[in-house]
């Protein structure tokens, strides 16, 4: 029975070794949620078995859960670079049709004008006419958030957005100079002739179990039954936390405490190990005795 004890304990210091090594592997990973394993004791007994006379079995792996806390943010002074101070997510749709989540901020602007992460999925914004965010359960009207370079493409995409004239025919169409994110997420574009343009309200969703969330990798999340629905909302409100632009959260670890859980986990294996080798010198001692 001991053998099978100390290689439970061996599984499990395994398991412990990947989840560190895995956490060491992305300390530079873009908002990068650190994971930690949870561990529970085997205990079985007859009926009317006393309990204080029974050994444990074992232990075993309850599970690998990631610790939303949050990152460091560092500057990058990249308008479209957005850091969530907070435990809110970006909504993003991918290629496919379907909706992550991420705390991946590094946003760029692909051929298409889009506004695009790191995987190519695309950043979600509330319409400006529309950007109070629906009551939690309901499903939020949502959109591709895009930039225009020109005013007319800005005024055409989102008519709503600016109380300006379309430019005519005879005007000059101005160009794109810069774009900003305010702390709720509000996005503005401006153009040469000074007019702002607001060109949608970037959506931000909340999870009643966030540590439910099925793990996609690039930081990126989906939801399960145990997650909940997604609360779609605006930032600087509530959970959603507050906007960062021109910022990227860092990875969560903290690469010393990761050291020490490493040595501690490597002792474990060893002290399992060596339980293992001493079973085995008495079992060899028994086997010898018979003969």
């Amino acid at each position: 029975m001991s053998f099978y004890i100390s290689l439970s304990g061996l599984k499990g210091a395994q398991t412990d070794l990947a989840t560190i090594s895995n956490n060491v592997a992305n300390v530079n990973s873009t908002a990068f949620k650190k994971s930690k394993v949870q561990f529970g004791d085997i205990f079985a007994a007859a009926p009317m078995q006393t309990t204080n006379q029974v050994a444990g079995q074992g232990v075993r792996v309850q599970g690998v859960t990631q610790q939303f806390t949050q990152g460091t943010l560092e500057t990058t002074d990249k308008a479209l670079d957005l850091a969530v101070a907070g435990e809110g997510y970006f909504t993003v749709k991918g290629a496919d049709g379907n909706v992550s989540f991420t705390r991946n901020g590094a946003f760029s602007v692909d051929n298409d004008r889009f506004a695009v992460d790191t995987t190519g999925a695309k950043l979600q914004v509330f319409q400006k006419d529309g950007a109070t965010p629906p009551a939690p359960g309901a499903v939020a009207a949502q959109m591709d958030l895009i930039i225009p370079t020109k005013l007319s493409e800005a005024v055409a995409f989102n008519p709503g957005a600016t109380p300006a004239p379309v430019p005519g025919p005879t005007d000059p169409d101005y160009e794109l100079t810069s774009v900003g994110v305010s702390k709720d997420g509000m996005v503005s574009a401006v153009y040469a002739n000074g007019q702002t343009v607001e060109l949608g309200q970037v959506v931000m969703a909340s999870f009643n179990s966030q540590e439910s969330l099925r793990q996609e990798g690039d930081a990126h999340w989906s939801t399960t039954v145990a997650s909940g629905d997604p609360i779609y909302g605006s930032a600087n409100k509530g959970m959603f936390g507050s906007l960062n632009s021109g910022m990227l959260e860092r990875s969560n670890v903290d690469i010393t405490d990761e050291l020490v859980n490493l040595i501690a986990a490597q002792r474990n294996f060893q002290a399992n190990s060596k339980a293992i080798e001493a079973a085995n010198t008495l079992t060899t001692t028994i086997v010898n005795i018979r003969t």
